[in-house]
């Protein structure tokens, strides 16, 4: 071997997780640290966990609500739409108003015509 090119060998490193566990292991690092070890690790335990190191779940998961509480609210004003037109056409057939009755029907709803 070459004098001066390999890296320090530490035989007592010691293995540090963020569930806790430690263990000594042979490594070039004195110390090393990891976020999911077999004591942690889901496949091990059988329990569904997730382990988010930056938010991205939860950043995920705000998108997500978002984007459904967004096409709920689609859904709502595309019904309320789709019922205010029969009003109107239904009233149209006694001969009322049908704007009136198609804003009573949004109204209903919370929108505006």
């Amino acid at each position: 071997m070459k004098a001066d090119i390999h890296p320090t060998y530490y035989p007592n490193a010691v293995v540090i997780c963020s569930c806790g566990s430690t263990w000594t292991t042979g490594s070039t690092a004195p110390e090393i640290r990891t976020d999911v070890c077999n004591t942690c690790h889901p496949f091990y335990t059988g329990e569904q966990r997730i382990v988010d190191t930056a938010g991205q779940v939860d950043r995920f998961i705000k998108r997500l609500e978002r984007r459904q509480t967004d096409a709920a609210r689609r859904e709502i004003e595309a019904r309320a739409r789709k019922e205010a037109d029969e009003a109107a056409r239904r009233a149209r057939g006694r001969g009322d108003d049908p704007e009136a009755a198609a804003a009573e029907v949004l109204e209903k709803y919370g929108l505006k015509g």
